[in-house]
């Protein structure tokens, strides 16, 4: 029997169990691991999600800048092709259709106001909101003026003010141009985001002859029953004489003039036209200073004499500059203009 169990063979010993604590550390740094790795996971995601989100704003703010811009360049295509021709359009007719364009202006300026920014579009939504804050206001006065502009009394002041508010609105084309589209295309870029650039908005047309009164003014005159426009026939005007304090001024030489007190410059102009002409301006410029002065009417082949101070006095030689403006219908102003050279003592 003791034999017999001498030669069983031994049985393999059990590996050592681990101590219990070792497993439970390692099973918390595998969790833990399994945790960090699920929170880079969703830090990434978030992210992403964040980085889409903002890309979706931003291009989306482009997108709606860019429809009301596009929107804005045809009102002022709308705007600027009657000025350019009426097409037989009554003066009511044309003062509606100015104001219908105000209107839509208004439209503009409501719908920049409320654009959804994001916040990397501060500056920029800033500079477009002046940029609509001025086309708003430039478009209700030219329409607040139109229809005194096309009838008879105060038309010339009404047109003076339509043509001030067209320098108005090339300012705006002019901030729209160095700050509020190089802004939000910048950003845009700066977020890695292409093809949603803003384009280009020029509401006053380029190199366009509306920053003129005279243009203004002879536009409105294609008005059918406006009555700022020329009658039928010859018009012009012409500098008669130019004198300060009693001196007569020529062209050709220098005059010498005493002025004790403040001088006055006397201008004769005359009508050389075959109708009357009304709202007369006659400009003085003193080196490079303008006052002006206004002759209520002048009848075909009279003259009339408009006498401006010049303030502060002159001192020493000047040069002096003379302009009757011309009327509405005058081809030929070479003569309306006189340049003297006057040595005040």
């Amino acid at each position: 029997m003791e034999d017999s169990l001498a030669s069983r063979p031994g049985r393999r010993p059990r590996p050592p169990r681990r101590p219990e604590r070792q497993q439970i550390l390692l099973r918390r740094g595998l969790a833990l691991g399994a945790g960090l790795l699920i929170l880079i996971l969703i830090v990434l995601g978030v992210r992403g999600c964040l980085n889409a989100r903002k890309h979706r704003a931003l291009s989306d703010y482009a997108r709606n800048v860019t429809q009301i811009v596009e929107e804005t360049d045809q009102t002022s295509k709308s705007f600027f092709e009657k000025l350019s021709n009426p097409s037989g359009l009554s003066v009511t007719d044309f003062v509606d259709q100015v104001n219908a364009d105000r209107s839509a202006m208004d439209n503009y300026v409501a719908r920049v106001d409320s654009l959804d920014t994001p916040g990397d579009m501060g500056r920029a939504q800033n500079a477009l909101e002046l940029v609509y804050e001025l086309r708003g206001a430039a478009m209700t006065e030219i329409a607040d003026k139109m229809s005194t502009a096309l009838g008879d009394a105060g038309s010339k002041k009404a047109t003076e003010a339509i043509t001030k508010q067209m320098s108005v609105l090339a300012a705006s084309d002019v901030v729209y141009a160095s700050v509020a589209r190089p802004e939000i295309d910048g950003v845009l870029a700066d977020n890695g985001i292409e093809g949603d650039d803003v384009p280009k908005s020029e509401f006053v047309p380029e190199g366009t002859k509306w920053l003129d009164e005279s243009a203004i003014s002879a536009a409105l005159s294609a008005v059918s029953g406006s009555t700022t426009g020329s009658t039928p026939g010859v018009h012009g005007l012409g500098l008669i004489s130019t004198n300060i304090n009693g001196a007569e001024l020529t062209p050709e030489g220098t005059t010498s003039v005493t002025a004790e007190e403040t001088p006055e410059v006397e201008v004769e102009v005359q009508n050389q036209g075959e109708s009357t002409e009304n709202g007369i301006t006659v400009s003085v410029t003193v080196n490079g200073s303008t006052l002006t002065g206004d002759i209520s009417t002048i009848e075909a082949g009279a003259s009339e004499t408009v006498t401006i101070p010049l303030t502060p006095a002159p001192k020493g030689e000047a040069t002096i500059e003379v302009e009757a403006e011309p009327v509405p219908g005058e081809e030929v102003a070479e003569n309306n203009v006189a340049s003297y050279t006057v040595v005040f003592e």
